[in-house]
């Protein structure tokens, strides 16, 4: 990846109304994007609907759209990208889902492996719901989640965006993880 300094540049000329610097930006931050696509989206079927171009497309997109938004730095602008991802991702599961309701329902429990949108779609939606509920109680959690979930970053990498040390990143991860099983289950983690 391109230095922090020629991201946050690219961003600081963004929000100042530098037309030019969305050109500039998204070379600088597509490899980081497809990397954090790719890890969301490993261990999906083979042919299956979204892939990893069409979700950084689909996110390229959502960002474009908020190119008035004003960035503060390289790391608020991935936490953006992120949470544009999840959205993408949960939308789809959505339509796929629509026609599929029932019973059956497996709880998604937070792993470090990626798990396939296709393959998955009633455990996204469940995560997604559990995600709201979070968010009254933390919203710090729910974008380390997303980070670590959605985008594929590593303790280390959410810690740099979220400004945090990583002790404090995975004490919040496992009181995360916690919380969500069980709103996921119904009872109470182990």
């Amino acid at each position: 990846m391109k230095s922090a300094g020629d991201i946050t540049e690219s961003l600081l000329a963004l929000r100042e109304g530098d037309k030019e610097a969305l050109n500039r930006l998204m070379p600088l931050v597509y490899e980081r994007l497809r990397a954090m696509a790719h890890a969301r989206l490993a261990g999906q079927n083979p042919g299956a609907s979204l892939n990893t171009t069409e979700l950084v497309h689909e996110a390229y997109l959502r960002l474009v759209d908020q190119s008035r938004a004003e960035w503060n730095d390289r790391a608020h602008f991935f936490a953006v990208a992120a949470t544009a991802m999840r959205q993408i991702i949960v939308d789809r599961a959505r339509r796929r889902g629509a026609g599929k309701r029932g019973g059956g329902v497996r709880p998604a429990i937070l792993e470090d492996a990626a798990l396939g949108v296709e393959a998955r779609t009633e455990e996204i939606l469940a995560l997604d719901q559990a995600l709201t509920q979070l968010s009254t109680l933390s919203t710090r959690m729910v974008k380390m989640v997303e980070l670590r979930f959605f985008a594929g970053l590593s303790i280390e990498e959410t810690a740099e965006v979220l400004g945090l040390d990583s002790r404090t990143l995975n004490r919040d991860w496992r009181a995360a993880r916690a919380l969500l099983y069980r709103a996921l289950t119904g009872s109470e983690a182990t």
